[in-house]
């Protein structure tokens, strides 16, 4: 039994079984008592047959077969586990564009680092490279016709599969969520969250995963108007229900400066959360959201404490008179 590298980005490409999957093929094995196709390795690295090098370290008296791939770097190696995967029949229609996206931009970065080398692909083979297979063809054209899609649709997979990438490392795990269908994002909103930057990556995210967060700051956030020529009713708390109150005409510029200043801040607020969204749903976030909400309901208590004082002060001053 030899040790092979794990490599976790290579491991992450490989759509992981299920239980009843992984337990199925470890049966196959054992009833072969050997394993039917070869591990694939790169410099001692497992490139592809982890699920059955994983069966191998519980069954050492498997046997098994290496066969070495070379590679000019890393992203060759994961475009070639990604093209590979691609050739299962079983993949959802999530893991298919994820690999076939990772897929292009696996390959574009390959193309990138040979052409930062020091001898070039028209120096090997007397052609230029340029972004195109040795075929001939270019890289997005070459994987359409490869997997019969557009190139329209290697495209959009390039956007997916990024905005994946970035969800899966603001909140680990959700990668694998997609691909079970738990999650389910379009490429319209991995685009948005490919495009935003990166310290409001998080928010965007979170305005992806909980819509409703921001349907309920938009319900709260209500038009107000308070420059209607008419007086405006105000309800005030009673024991058990509420009466309207109309703001006489002589109260009532006291009363709009008031209302201004109250839809200012909603306003403020509303704008503030809205580009902001992960303030709902963070726990740590939402301390310092209640931590702010605190200020203006404490400052309105004060007032409401001081209303019922000076009201109190001044019956007892009319007793006494």
């Amino acid at each position: 039994m030899i040790n092979l590298k794990i490599d976790p980005e290579f491991q992450s490409q490989i759509p992981p079984l299920t239980d009843d999957e992984f337990k199925q093929l470890e049966e196959n094995i054992l009833k072969e008592g050997k394993l039917l196709s070869p591990l694939i390795v790169w410099n001692n690295t497992l490139v592809d047959g982890h699920n059955r090098y994983t069966i191998l370290q519980k069954h050492p008296e498997i046997y098994f077969s290496t066969m070495p791939l070379r590679f000019e770097n890393r992203e060759e190696a994961i475009a070639w586990i990604c093209q590979n995967q691609l050739g299962r029949r079983n993949l959802s229609p999530e893991q298919k564009r994820y690999l076939l996206g990772k897929q292009y931009e696996a390959e574009k970065k390959a193309a990138k680092i040979f052409r930062g080398n020091q001898y070039t692909l028209a120096k090997k083979s007397g052609g230029a490279h340029d972004d195109n297979h040795h075929s001939g063809k270019k890289t997005c054209d070459r994987i359409a016709e490869e997997n019969g899609v557009s190139r329209a649709s290697v495209l959009r997979a390039s956007h997916y599969t990024r905005g994946i990438d970035i969800a899966d490392n603001l909140s680990p795990g959700i990668k694998q969520k997609v691909f079970s269908g738990e999650v389910k994002f379009t490429n319209e909103e991995m685009s948005k969250l490919v495009q935003a930057s990166v310290e409001h990556r998080s928010d965007v995210l979170a305005q992806i995963l909980h819509p409703e967060a921001l349907e309920v700051l938009e319900s709260a956030s209500a038009e107000f108007e308070p420059e209607k020529a008419e007086p405006v009713p105000m309800p005030t708390p009673q024991t058990e229900e509420f009466r309207c109150y109309h703001v006489p005409d002589e109260f009532m510029k006291v009363y709009k400066s008031l209302s201004r200043a109250t839809e200012m801040m909603k306003n403020s607020w509303k704008k503030t959360l809205k580009n902001n969204p992960s303030y709902f749903t963070d726990p740590e976030k939402q301390k310092v959201l209640r931590f702010a909400m605190q200020r203006p309901a404490n400052y309105l208590t004060e007032i409401e404490t001081y209303l019922e004082k000076a009201l109190a002060e001044a019956l007892e001053g009319e007793k006494t008179a």
